[in-house]
C-alpha cells in the first residue's frame, strides 16, 4: 500500500518535473526564515520550516542545522490546578538539516508514545517574482515514524510493523504580498495498526495554513486540517491552530494555541481529540536554534 502510494505521488509530479528543470539554475540560498535568495525568486514566505503543526514550504538552508525544542502543555481548561497546562506537558526534539537548495531531511522524537520521526521535503517549484514566471512554490514530503513505547499486552502476538506509520503531503503555497502568505497542503497517512475497527489505515486529509506579516519580525499564523468523513472514530475531531512567530536573531520563537497535543502527522492529524468549542486548547511553542554545519558556496542544485 505505501509503496502504491509512493508511486501515485510520483505520477502526479511528474508535470511538475519538466516545468522544474526549466527554472534558473543560478546559485541560491534558502535561509530558515524562508525562501531563496536569487533575485526571481519569492523570499521569506514563512518564518520557520514549520507553519505551526504543518510543514510550510520552507527548508533549511543547505549545510544549516535547524534545532526545534516543541513543547504542547495540558489543556487550558483545567485551570490554576495544574497551572492551565504546564504540569501536562509533551515534548518534541527535532533536527532539521539542509542538504541542499531543494532538499531537506529531518528526525524527531516525541515523548507520546515514544515515537521517532522523520522526513525527507523536495522543492519540485519556487515562486518567481516579479514577472510571475512562476506563480506557486510545491514541495512534496515523505515521511515514517515509529513507536518505541512497550505494548500494553507483551504476552501478545505483537508485530514490530504494528509500530510503523507513513506519510506524505504536497505543500502548495503562494506569496500574495510582502505580508501573505497561503498554504494548501493535501495529506495522506497510513497506520499499520488502528485502535478500532472504526477507524481506517489510510487517511486523506486537507490542511491549508496562512501567514500574515505584522512587522518585520512578528507574523500572525494559523493553520486547518480537515479530516475526510468516515476515517476515524467519533471521539477525533480536526486540528486547528493559531499563534505568532517572533524572529530575534538566531531563533525563531513560535507561540501558539491548539487543540492537538501531539506534534507529528499521526497524532495531530488523526488522534486530536479535543474541541476548541470545549475551551480544551493547549498553549504551546516551538524555538528553533539554526547553526551553520559547512558553508553553503556552491551548494547543490539537485
Amino acid at each position: 500500500m505505501f509503496m502504491k502510494s509512493v508511486g501515485f505521488l510520483l505520477i502526479l509530479l511528474l508535470p511538475f518535473t519538466y516545468l522544474s528543470a526549466q527554472e534558473d539554475t543560478s546559485s541560491l540560498l534558502s535561509s530558515i526564515e524562508g525562501g531563496d535568495s536569487g533575485p526571481n525568486y519569492t523570499t521569506a514566505s514563512f518564518k520557520s520550516n514549520r507553519i505551526i503543526n504543518l510543514h510550510s514550504i520552507e527548508n533549511t538552508a543547505p549545510g544549516v542545522l535547524d534545532f526545534t525544542i516543541s513543547h504542547r502543555f495540558g489543556s487550558v481548561k483545567n485551570g490554576v490546578y495544574d497551572i492551565f497546562g504546564l504540569d501536562a506537558a509533551q515534548m518534541r526534539l527535532g533536527f532539521d538539516f539542509g542538504l541542499s537548495d531543494r532538499l531537506a531531511v529531518g528526525v524527531g522524537r516525541s515523548n507520546n508514545q515514544k515515537i521517532i520521526d522523520g522526513y525527507a521535503k523536495y522543492k519540485v517549484l519556487r515562486q518567481r517574482n516579479p514577472k510571475g514566471e512562476m506563480p506557486v512554490s510545491l514541495s512534496v514530503v515523505l515521511g515514517m515514524g515509529i513507536s518505541t513505547q512497550r505494548f500494553s499486552d507483551p504476552n501478545r502476538n505483537n508485530l514490530f510493523s504494528s509500530r510503523l506509520y507513513y506519510n506524505s503531503q504536497l505543500l502548495l503555497a503562494r506569496k500574495f504580498s510582502e505580508g501573505f502568505t497561503l498554504q494548501l497542503t493535501p495529506t495522506w497517512i497510513h497506520r499499520n495498526l488502528v485502535a478500532t475497527s472504526a477507524e481506517t489505515n489510510d487517511v486523506i486529509a486537507f490542511g491549508v495554513g496562512a501567514r500574515q506579516k505584522i512587522t518585520k519580525r512578528l507574523s500572525l499564523n494559523a493553520e486547518f486540517i480537515y479530516v475526510l468523513p468516515d476515517q476515524l472514530g467519533s471521539q477525533y475531531t480536526n486540528s486547528a491552530s493559531i499563534g505568532v512567530d517572533i524572529e530575534t536573531g538566531g531563533h525563531v520563537f513560535q507561540l501558539h494555541f491548539t487543540n492537538s497535543q501531539g506534534m507529528n502527522e499521526k497524532t495531530f492529524v488523526t488522534e486530536t481529540s479535543d474541541k476548541w468549542s470545549d475551551f480544551a486548547v493547549h498553549f504551546g511553542f516551538n524555538l528553533s536554534r539554526v547553526f551553520t554545519l559547512w558553508s553553503p558556496a556552491g551548494a547543490s542544485q539537485w
